[in-house]
């Protein structure tokens, strides 16, 4: 009597991950750290994440307090203009604003590089008490996390 084996699953292809994406926004304090920081966490090493601004300024403290909250520290963050990269091959600029759109196609012209214009809302605009704007920052947090994972998705770890 023949007796039956049961061969492994085969293997799911992996989706394309680039080797390097930038994210960009209009003053690289908010919404491209925060991009850059929930992709760390997510792909580590195996993917290099910067990110950059079209007119820098200073980090912003909501920010800081809502990846606190999903234990990212960004306190580190130093707000950087697309003119200060030291190394400007990416794989991948997503955009977070028009202005980092525009800015992104005029860099990657003559780049072999994919330039996505994720429109993200800037929270700073919102006005109203702490909790009200905490819960702005939250949502485009919790955005940018699910847009990250469904375009940079988390390899599996295959069965054993």
């Amino acid at each position: 009597m023949a007796t039956l084996v049961h061969a492994p699953p085969l293997a799911t292809p992996l989706p394309f991950l680039p080797s390097a994406v930038l994210f960009a926004c209009t003053h690289n304090s908010l919404r491209s750290p925060m991009a850059a920081g929930i992709m760390r966490r997510y792909h580590g090493a195996r993917i290099f994440v910067d990110s950059v601004g079209v007119r820098p300024r200073q980090t912003d403290g909501f920010m800081v307090a809502v990846m606190d909250e999903i234990g990212i520290d960004i306190t580190k963050h130093r707000p950087r203009a697309f003119e200060d990269l030291e190394d400007g091959y990416f794989d991948v600029v997503v955009s977070l604003s028009p202005e980092a759109q525009h800015k992104a196609v005029d860099m990657t012209r003559v780049m072999a590089c994919d330039v996505e214009f994720w429109n993200t809302f800037d929270p700073s605009l919102i006005e109203g008490s702490r909790d009200v704007r905490l819960d702005a920052y939250r949502q485009v947090r919790d955005q940018l996390e699910r847009c990250i994972l469904d375009r940079f998705p988390v390899p599996r770890m295959g069965r054993v």
